[in-house]
This record gives structure tokens, sequence and C-alpha cells, in this order.
């Protein structure tokens, strides 16, 4: 077969594209740190690298959702503490406003202790987060929940518990409603005597309370006296119910937020995971590529050499 001078020349030409080309994709991978800059570098690199960066894309959403869940639960469980604690001064107040020993004057005076304490907690079912969002009102976080309308405390707030989606397969409560926690006892609750209905009502317990402290006793008859301590009494056993809810709620929050740690910690070992396989599909091996860029820049000059050399041997200079 004979090889005319200008397929020779093409020839070479060629081969110092090639090469030039192969140097400088190398150069290109070493200068971005990437092995795969275009999916026609490595087409099943890249397919898979464009699947395991959606995986991480969701895996950042759902750390951000668990990072919302977490702020919600820790408000609440901020909330439900100071809760806790008025509940219990109020049981100490009605426990020592029952006492028979006590004057009128006495008896007032712890009356209007427990108006404070009504007040705080009224006050705490209606607390805000740092965004002016109402913790206890479900979905309806824009008003407040609980309504003091002179005759009692009603709830007006939403239905619905907030929900958040922490988790592929894990969807948790992150905000209780005011009713579950301020209107609600357990199943076992200490009922009461004679039968009637416990009462679920908070505010309701500290009314009756407040409004039998405030009933003169000192020269009262007997029955007046029975009245006021079946009311004392029934408050007790409500405002124990009542604690045992609240403490009931923030050991299920607590659970959560342990929840949340573990999840959290899965999610970073997930990541960890996700990042290392997609180094190996498309981060760059610097040893094997400088290695590699060394060949072909050595390669291109070996090129660029030949066609010099090629140029002056006497057939081309006939040509020319």
């Amino acid at each position: 077969m004979r090889l005319s001078t200008n397929m020779i020349f093409n020839q070479q030409v060629r081969g110092i594209t090639d090469s030039q080309s192969s140097w400088l994709k190398v150069g290109e991978q070493l200068s971005s740190g990437r092995r795969v800059n275009n999916p026609s570098d490595d087409p099943i690199a890249a397919s898979r690298a464009v699947v395991l960066s959606q995986s991480q894309a969701k895996s950042s959403q759902f750390s951000t959702a668990r990072s919302f869940a977490e702020q919600n639960l820790s408000m609440e469980e901020n909330s439900l503490s100071s809760v806790t604690s008025s509940i219990q001064d109020a049981q100490t107040l009605i426990v020592y406003g029952s006492t028979g020993t006590l004057s009128d004057d006495d008896r007032a005076s712890i009356a209007t202790q427990l108006e404070g304490i009504r007040s705080q907690l009224l006050n705490q079912a209606n607390s805000q987060d740092g965004n002016g969002r109402y913790i206890f009102a479900g979905y309806q976080t824009d008003k407040a929940p609980f309504d003091d309308t002179g005759t009692g405390v009603t709830y007006v707030g939403g239905t619905d518990a907030m929900s958040q989606k922490v988790d592929t397969s894990r969807t948790m409560t992150v905000s209780d409603t005011g009713d579950s926690v301020f209107m609600s006892i357990t199943g076992n609750a200490k009922a009461e005597p004679d039968g009637t209905p416990s009462e679920t009502n908070l505010f309701n317990m500290l009314d009756s309370a407040i409004a039998a402290l405030k009933v003169p006793q000192d020269d009262a008859d007997d029955a007046t006296k029975q009245t006021f301590q079946n009311a004392m009494d029934k408050t007790n056993r409500g405002l124990s119910n009542s604690l045992n809810n609240v403490l009931k709620v923030r050991s299920d929050v607590g659970t959560k937020l342990a929840e949340l740690d573990t999840l959290n910690a899965q999610g970073d070992d997930r990541d960890t995971i996700m990042t290392s396989q997609m180094s190996d599909l498309v981060d760059v091996d610097y040893t094997s590529a400088i290695s590699s860029y060394t060949m072909q820049q050595t390669a291109l000059q070996a090129s660029y050499k030949t066609f010099t050399d090629m140029s002056k041997m006497s057939l081309f200079q006939l040509n020319s």
C-alpha cells in the first residue's frame, strides 16, 4: 500500500491532536478534582452519580426536617417543664389550704396565690416559639389556642397535632395540641368517689378551688365546711390526674427527642457512606492522574518531535 505525503502528514497531525486532547483532559481532571466532568467521560458512573446525588439531596431534606422537629419538641419540653412546676406548686397550696386551722384571711391569701398560678399556666398554655407561633395550637399557630372568657378557659386551637416526616419511613408528632395537655387526663386517672366524671380541664380545677377558698369558713355550718372540703379534695385529685397527664406527654416528648438523636446519627452515617460512594464514582485519583498527565505530556512532546523530524525529511522538503 502506498502512503502519500498528505496521508502521512494528516496522520501526524491527528496524532498530535489526539495526544493534546488526552493531555488536556487529564489536566482538566486535576484542576477540577473530578474524574467525571461530563457524562461522556464515564456514562455508567455519571448515571449512578445522578441517582446518588438525588439520595444525598433527600437525606439533606430529612436532616433539615429533623432539625425543625427537634426545635419544636425542645420548645414544648421547656414549656411543659414550667407547667409541671406550676401544677406542683398548686398542689402544695391546695393541701395547705385544706388545713382546718387556717383563717378566712389565710384561705383568701391562698386563693390569690392560686390565681397567680392559674395566670402562669394560661400564659404557658399560650406560649410561643421564637417565630411567634403558638406551641400548643396544632396547625393554627397564628392565634392563641386558649381563650379566657371570664367564665372559664376554653381551647380554640387546632384539633390536629402538628406532625413532621423526619425520615423515609418515620413521621412523628412534633407539637401536641393544647387540649391533649391541659384538658385531658390519663386512662388510669383517679376516679371520683361518687362516680361522677373526673374533671379534665386544668383551669376548671383551679377555678373550683379558688372559689371554695373565698367562701368564709370560720363561722360556717358543717354542710358548708363539707362542701369546701369536697371541692378541695376534688381539685387535689384533679391536679394529680392533670400532672400525670403532663408527665406522660413529657415522657413522650423525651422519647421522640432521643429517637431524633438516633435518626441524626444514622443520617450522618448514611451521608458519610454516600459521600464516599460519590467520591469513588466521580472524584479523580490524583496519584493515577498525575502519572497519566506526565505520560500524556511526554507522548505529546514525542508527537511534536516526530512531526518536526518528519517535516525535515527530503520527501517533505521536495513537496514544499
